[in-house]
């Protein structure tokens, strides 16, 4: 569902939809209208907006630099404490992710993804140990 779209300065906007109350070093909720995957949105210009784009935007003064994304430090998905915030690359935000694939050190039956032991194939990293000798011609 699209948020409604409501006039006026946009820091008189968003503020009030933002939980502070914890202190400055803890998450900041925001309050509002969510995405389905958890994330705060904001009826912004002539569209929507992640609340966590727009808390850091707000925070640093400029848009977030081409190329990059804005990454929750905290892991959590709806809160939008600028201190928390920080704007990367998507291979990066993806590394840190918990429970992604990039974030693994181990195949699934336990041997190390190293650069001997790991090739790629269709996106994927594959284990040269569990693929066996006919994969060895393979780099990452």
């Amino acid at each position: 569902m699209r948020a409604r779209r409501i006039d006026g300065p946009v820091p008189d906007r968003f503020w009030p939809k933002v939980d502070t109350s914890a202190g400055p070093d803890a998450c900041w909720p925001w309050t509002a209208s969510l995405t389905p995957d958890g994330y705060g949105r904001m009826s912004w210009h002539d569209g929507d907006i992640g609340a966590h784009r727009l808390s850091w935007i707000l925070a640093h003064g400029m848009p977030v630099p081409d190329g990059l994304v804005i990454d929750h430090l905290c892991r959590v998905r709806h809160c939008v404490n600028p201190a928390h915030l920080e704007a990367v690359t998507q291979q990066l935000n993806l590394r840190r992710g918990v429970g992604t694939n990039a974030a693994k050190t181990h195949c699934p039956s336990g041997h190390e993804y190293t650069d001997a032991n790991t090739y790629r194939a269709c996106g994927r990293r594959l284990c040269r140990t569990c693929r066996g000798p006919s994969r060895q011609d393979t780099h990452i």
